[in-house]
């Protein structure tokens, strides 16, 4: 079998490592209609839209059970949906990287990767898009 046909090597990603001090923080799947597409018919026509974030964050001490020692998925949740309310998007790559600027801007964020995809673009497909990873960029003295 030639080599194009088969199956890439794909490291998984460990999000979630007591050894490191990391937990894996995620939300999957959040549904909404968003205006998105370079195409005329998207241009005005808002789209459903599937966005799924993976987290990759830095444990501190005992968050004590308080929300504000921790990093939050509904505040994930509503950064999205404040970046769609800002208004039409041309490239789901463009929404994917600045969703992933707004994660990585929390410090407890080391690493967010961002899957779109929309979901009534191709007839025989569940759904069409785009995932992306960032990592947060070292600090240079």
């Amino acid at each position: 079998m030639p080599d194009r046909y088969r199956t890439p090597k794909v490291t998984p990603l460990h999000y979630a490592d007591a050894a490191r001090g990391v937990r894996h923080v995620f939300v999957r799947d959040f549904r909404t209609d968003a205006s998105i597409g370079v195409f005329a018919h998207e241009q005005n026509n808002p789209q459903p839209i599937s966005i799924s974030v993976d987290l990759s964050v830095e444990e501190t001490d005992d968050p004590g059970d308080r929300l504000e020692n921790v990093v939050c998925y509904n505040k994930v949740v509503e950064g999205i949906r404040t970046i769609l309310a800002a208004g039409h998007i041309n490239l789901v790559e463009t929404l994917a990287d600045r969703i992933a600027q707004l994660c990585l801007a929390d410090h407890r964020v080391q690493t967010a990767r961002v899957r779109i995809e929309k979901l009534q673009v191709v007839e025989d497909a569940a759904g069409v898009g785009v995932e992306i990873e960032r990592h947060k960029s070292p600090v240079k003295n």
